[in-house]
């Protein structure tokens, strides 16, 4: 039986990304672990070491999640003394997400992983950046054209 060519499983856009985004976060699994975060949580991480005090709906916002979504990461990484959460005293609706000192002590381990993962994929300046830069207008190329 013959398959159509547009259903060839490597000619499809989704697999090539999906295949990727394995390989990536498999890499960053254990050096993940070695400093005490999940890649979900590395990536609330990642937010807060770009601007601390975030609410939790701008964190959500920018890792494209609910809010209802990122609760029980917070919850963990706040019983794990990287984060805390407090109301905002101008708006009581508001959470404010901040880092703890060891949250911010954290910043460094996390750079060496990420640099290792970088070396890992092979690409370096600006192939990385083309990639990076292609994946990022993808993503803001569908997100508009969303009904």
């Amino acid at each position: 039986m013959s398959t159509p060519t547009n259903l060839r499983l490597d000619d499809q856009l989704c697999f090539a990304l999906y295949a990727a985004t394995n390989q990536v976060t498999r890499a960053y699994r254990p050096l993940l672990e070695r400093i005490g975060l999940t890649y979900p949580q590395y990536l609330v991480m990642l937010v807060l070491w770009e601007g601390d005090g975030r609410a939790i709906n701008d964190i959500a916002g920018r890792l494209q999640l609910s809010a209802h979504a990122l609760s029980p990461m917070l919850r963990r990484l706040e019983q794990a003394d990287l984060l805390q959460r407090h109301v905002d005293g101008s708006d009581g609706r508001v959470v404010i997400v901040s880092l703890t000192p060891r949250g911010r002590a954290l910043e460094s381990a996390a750079s060496s992983a990420q640099h290792e993962v970088v070396h890992q994929t092979g690409l370096c300046g600006e192939d990385l950046a083309d990639l990076r830069e292609a994946l990022h207008s993808l993503v803001l190329t569908m997100s508009t054209e969303q009904p």
